[in-house]
C-alpha cells in the first residue's frame, strides 16, 4: 500500500518519517486529542510471529512509565490486517544524526544519565532492551533524551530461547561481548552498549566498529577501550567499568551506574549532572527556605533588568543579542559548520535566536538552509557509498542509511527515493551475476539484502520465489546431444553437394 493511500481511522496522516525492513513510521495527528503522534505500521500482516512481537512491543511500552521512555498512546490494526502503534512524536531527531561529533563531557554524561535512569525502570520490570544504539535515543524539543524501539526487548527469564538457537539480536557496533556470542543477557549487557555510546560521544568515534560483522564482533571480544585524551581522563574509570569484557566486572545494575555518575558530577563540580530529571515534591522538607531563595533570585533578576534598562534598555539589549546570534549562525553556515562543534555551529546559533524570538524569519529560514545543506551532504555520502559498494552495511554508514536519513527529513525527496532504487537495482544485478557463476547461496543473499531495502519490490520478490527452481535447473544433468559436425557428416551426400555449390 502506498503512502498516499494509507488510511488510519481516527488519525490524519501527514507523511512518512522513515522505513525499515519490517515497519515504517508516519507522522500523523490523533484527531480525538489533536496531538501529533508517530505511527509505526507493519509492512505486512503475513508474518504472524513478527506481528505478535510487534504487539508485545506495544504492551511493553504501555507498562513502562518514565520521562525518558517513549510514551505509547494506542495499538490497533488497519483494515488490511497490519498492526500499528501510535506513540509520542519526538521532533528533536536522534543521537545518530550527530555521528562523528564530540560532545562536551557534561552534555554526554547528562544524556547517559537520562538513558540509564530509563533503563533502571526497564530492568526493574525484568526486561533487557538489547538494542541500545544512537538511532534509538531520541530528543524532545527541550533536549530530554528518550529511549525508544523496544521491538527486541526480552524478559530476562525467557532470553534463553534465542541464545540456544544461536540468534544474535541488536546492533553489532554496540553489542556486548556476551550478546555477540549469543549468550544469555541481563541488565549489564545494556550497560555495555550505553558505554559504547558514551565513548563515541566523548571521542567522536566508535573504535569497535569494524569493516564487517566478524571484525566488529572480534573487536568487542578482544579490543580494550582506548585511552581518553588528558582532559577526559577523569572519565576513563567510568568507561572501563561500563565496557569491561566480563559482565561481573561492570556496574551491577543501572542504579549503581547512576550513583557513579553522581560521584562524577561532584568531582567535576557540574551540578547540572546531578540535578533530578523530574521536579522534587513541592511539599518536601525545607520548602519555605527554597521559596525565600526563589523570591531572592527574582529580586536579583529584577535589579539586573533595571540596570540594563538604564542603558539602551532591555529590548535594545535583546535585539543586539539576537543580531549577534544570527550573525554567528550565518558565519558558521558559510563555513560548513552545520552541527559541530557542539554549541558553536549554525544549527545551535539559529536555535538560540529562536529562543529570543520564536517567529524570527531569518532564523527559521536559516534552520531550513541548514537542513538542506545536511540533506545535500548525506546524498553525497550515499553516492560515495554506492561507488564503494557499501550498499547496506555498515548499518550506520551505508548508502541505504544515508538515503533513509534524508527521507526521514524529507519523505518526498526524489534523489533519495531514486537512490534507494539504484541500491535495489545493484543488488538485482549482483544476484544475476552470482547465478551466472552458479554461486546460488550468494545470489540468494543479494536478493535478501535487496528486500531489506525495498521489501515490496516485485523483481526481487520474483527472484526470491524462483530461487529454488533456478537452483534445481542449474543442478540438473545436461542432456548429451550430437555435435553439429556429426550432424553434418550424417547428411545426404547429394544434399551436401548441392549446399556446397549454392551456399559456398
Amino acid at each position: 500500500m502506498t503512502e498516499d493511500l494509507l488510511e488510519i481511522p481516527g488519525y490524519r496522516v501527514h507523511g512518512r518519517l522513515g522505513k525499515g525492513g519490517m515497519a515504517e513510521v508516519y507522522l500523523a495527528t490523533q484527531l480525538s486529542l489533536q496531538r501529533k503522534v508517530a505511527v509505526k505500521v507493519l509492512l505486512s500482516s503475513a508474518d504472524q510471529a513478527f506481528g505478535q512481537r510487534f504487539i508485545k512491543e506495544g504492551h511493553l511500552l504501555a507498562s513502562l512509565h518514565h520521562p525518558s521512555i517513549i510514551t505509547i498512546h494506542d495499538i490497533d490494526r488497519l483494515a488490511d490486517g497490519r498492526h500499528y502503534l501510535a506513540m509520542e512524536f519526538v521532533p528533536g531527531g536522534d543521537l545518530a544524526q550527530y555521528k562523528g561529533q564530540r560532545f562536551a563531557p557534561a552534555q554526554a554524561l547528562r544524556i547517559v544519565r537520562q538513558i540509564a535512569s530509563a533503563l533502571a525502570v526497564v530492568h526493574d520490570s525484568g526486561l533487557v532492551h538489547r538494542d541500545i544504539k544512537p538511532a534509538n535515543i531520541l530528543f524532545r524539543d527541550d533536549g530530554t533524551a528518550v529511549l525508544s524501539d523496544f521491538g527486541v526487548a526480552k524478559q530476562v527469564t525467557f532470553d534463553q530461547d534465542l541464545t540456544q538457537a544461536g540468534i544474535a539480536v541488536g546492533s553489532p557496533a554496540y553489542s556486548s561481548p556476551e550478546q555477540a556470542q549469543c549468550q544469555p543477557l541481563d541488565a549489564r549487557s545494556d550497560i555495555y552498549s550505553l558505554g559504547v555510546i558514551l565513548l563515541e560521544m566523548l571521542s567522536g568515534d566508535n573504535p569497535f566498529r569494524g569493516a564487517n560483522y566478524t571484525q566488529t564482533v572480534m573487536n568487542h571480544l578482544q579490543m580494550e577501550p582506548p585511552s581518553l585524551p588528558s582532559p577526559l581522563q577523569p572519565y576513563q574509570w567510568l568507561l572501563a567499568r561500563m565496557l569491561a569484557k566480563d559482565p561481573d566486572e561492570r556496574f551491577a545494575d543501572c542504579r549503581v551506574l547512576l550513583a557513579s555518575l553522581e560521584e562524577v558530577a561532584q568531582e567535576s563540580g557540574d551540578s547540572s549532572l546531578s540535578a533530578p530529571l523530574v521536579r522534587p515534591d513541592r511539599g518536601r522538607r525545607g520548602a519555605p527556605m527554597d521559596a525565600w531563595r526563589k523570591h531572592l533570585a527574582w529580586a536579583v533578576l529584577g535589579m539586573l533588568l533595571l540596570a540594563g534598562a538604564s542603558g539602551a534598555g532591555y529590548y535594545g539589549y535583546r535585539q543586539v543579542q539576537l543580531g549577534d546570534y544570527l550573525a554567528r549562525a550565518e558565519q558558521r553556515l558559510g563555513e560548513g559548520r552545520l552541527q559541530e562543534p557542539a554549541q558553536d555551529n549554525a544549527d545551535y546559533w539559529f536555535r538560540q535566536a529562536l529562543a529570543l524570538d520564536e517567529d524570527n524569519a531569518q532564523a527559521l529560514d536559516g534552520l531550513q538552509r541548514v537542513l538542506q545543506a545536511r540533506i545535500a551532504g548525506y546524498l553525497a555520502l550515499a553516492d560515495e557509498r554506492i561507488a564503494e559498494n557499501r550498499l547496506l552495511l555498515p548499518e550506520d554508514d551505508s548508502a541505504t542509511f544515508y538515503f533513509r536519513r534524508v527521507l526521514a527529513w524529507e519523505p518526498d525527496n526524489l534523489l533519495a527515493l531514486a537512490g534507494l532504487s539504484r541500491v535495489v537495482q545493484r543488488f538485482i544485478e549482483q544476484s544475476e551475476r552470482a547465478y551466472d557463476r552458479r554461486e546460488h547461496a550468494l545470489a540468494l543473499e543479494y536478493i535478501k539484502h535487496g528486500l531489506e531495502v525495498e521489501p515490496a519490490n516485485e523483481t526481487l520478490l520474483k527472484l526470491y520465489d524462483n530461487h529454488e527452481r533456478r537452483v534445481r535447473l542449474a543442478q540438473a544433468p545436461r542432456r548429451q546431444t550430437t555435435s553439429g559436425a556429426g550432424r553434418r557428416d550424417g547428411q545426404n551426400p547429394i544434399k551436401r553437394l548441392w549446399n556446397n555449390i549454392f551456399n559456398p
